[in-house]
């Protein structure tokens, strides 16, 4: 399996993920920085949380202009599969690979902790998944929000993967996750990289990736 991971001035989470692919699942992962195109097809490009940009104008505002992510989202045209995760999402939606947008959390403060997922059995790429996921959150801006007619499209179509048991940040409809229609691109504000750890038990993020990787 090969994997692409973006990597932006800013990201800190880019060897985190890119570690837990080799690992986990033995991908051969390359590091594709903000500069530099691509027209292979992996099978699976990631990009991975923290501060692209610094955040300085808007989350992932700046990201999306990157020779990189025009190359992704032309790979995703063609139907290839895209993750990001936190500052990840947020450069989806800015991208328009994915509706809505991630805005401040309700409590305006930083929210870094663990949360209860849970997979939306509608969904294509959580349907597999059982039960509640415990993964971690480290965001300032993961507040879902979109208009109501997407908010009514996203679930008419089964494009919500993930919703919060108990919101931590104001998300409309407790979302903490999305996809696109093909279901090739998905968006989340939790860290599945953060929750594959044998050394101290939490391994429910793998069953994500998984899921993702299978679909």
């Amino acid at each position: 399996m090969k994997v692409r991971v973006v990597t932006f001035p800013g990201s800190n989470c880019d060897k985190d993920v890119g570690t837990v692919l080799a690992t986990e699942f033995g991908a051969t992962v390359d590091y594709t920085w903000y500069k530099d195109s691509f027209t292979d097809l992996p099978d699976l490009v990631v990009l991975p949380g923290g501060f692209s940009f610094g955040d300085y104008l808007r989350c992932g505002a700046m990201a999306k202009f990157s020779n990189a992510m025009e190359s992704v989202v032309s790979y995703a045209k063609k139907g290839g599969k895209v993750l990001g995760v936190c500052n990840g999402f947020q450069i989806l939606t800015e991208s328009g690979l994915l509706p809505g947008a991630l805005l401040h959390n309700r409590t305006l403060k930083y929210i870094c902790k663990d949360v209860e997922l849970i997979p939306v059995a509608e969904n294509k790429i959580a349907k597999g998944l059982q039960g509640h996921l415990s993964i971690p959150i480290a965001h300032g801006e993961g507040a879902y929000f979109a208009d109501s007619e997407t908010l009514e499209r996203l679930e008419k179509n089964g494009q919500v993967v993930f919703r919060y048991k108990e919101n931590p940040n104001g998300s409309l409809h407790d979302i903490a996750g999305i996809c696109n229609e093909a279901g090739n691109v998905l968006g989340m504000m939790p860290h599945p990289e953060r929750a594959v750890n044998p050394y101290t038990g939490k391994m429910d993020g793998k069953q994500i990736l998984e899921a993702l990787l299978k679909k």
